[in-house]
């Protein structure tokens, strides 16, 4: 039996289903962030599903088809980073997130560490993806969606190397950014990148 259980219980046994909400992507220099909701029916347990930070690669993308098709209902937004650009990570974030807890037909919304303002019941939950199965299966939708789309933009821009940090601030991304400067999916309002668009003195 799953140890993730322990928000959905209380809620089940209002008679009560509920939407858990998370997101993939605030903090890479490029691409999108990717958020997702799911609404498992009452009493769903899965011991497999957790936090998609502490599970593999594959382990992921079978849990992505387990939870798709366990699912009452899921939704997956991609916001892009011309969207970010155009606010900021956190405030589109936020907005993503309520336009799923809104659109799915349940009074009851899990976020990680998100607070929504809105008229159903909202519980933020610090670490929500190691707490809620709900979350945590979102996790999975979020980050395998993304995932997915970093290794495309692989295919694009190949000299960036998007499939082995996803758009993650590493050294080698940093390397690439400086050599090649920023390209189309980068984020110009994150400082590295917005430092790399910056002309050269020498």
């Amino acid at each position: 039996m799953s140890n993730l259980l322990e928000y959905e219980n209380e809620i089940w046994a209002k008679g009560e289903l509920l939407v858990g909400i998370d997101e993939a992507g605030r903090g890479p220099l490029a691409g999108p962030v990717v958020i997702a909701g799911v609404v498992f029916p009452m009493g769903f347990d899965d011991p497999r599903i957790n936090d998609s930070k502490q599970l593999s690669e594959k382990k992921r993308e079978e849990l992505y088809s387990v939870i798709i098709d366990n699912a009452l209902y899921y939704e997956i937004l991609v916001v892009s980073n011309e969207e970010i650009d155009a606010s900021n990570i956190y405030a589109v974030t936020k907005e993503a997130m309520g336009k799923i807890a809104l659109a799915l037909p349940v009074n009851y919304v899990l976020t990680d560490a998100m607070p929504l303002d809105m008229e159903k019941h909202v519980t933020s939950i610090i670490k929500g993806d190691a707490k809620s199965i709900s979350i945590a299966a979102a996790s999975i939708l979020a980050k395998v969606t993304r995932d997915r789309i970093m290794k495309e933009y692989d295919a694009l821009y190949p000299e960036y190397n998007f499939k082995k940090h996803k758009g993650y601030g590493t050294k080698e991304h940093l390397e690439a950014l400086n050599t090649y400067g920023p390209c189309p999916i980068h984020r110009k309002s994150f400082a590295p990148v917005f430092q790399a668009m910056q002309p050269k003195l020498f």
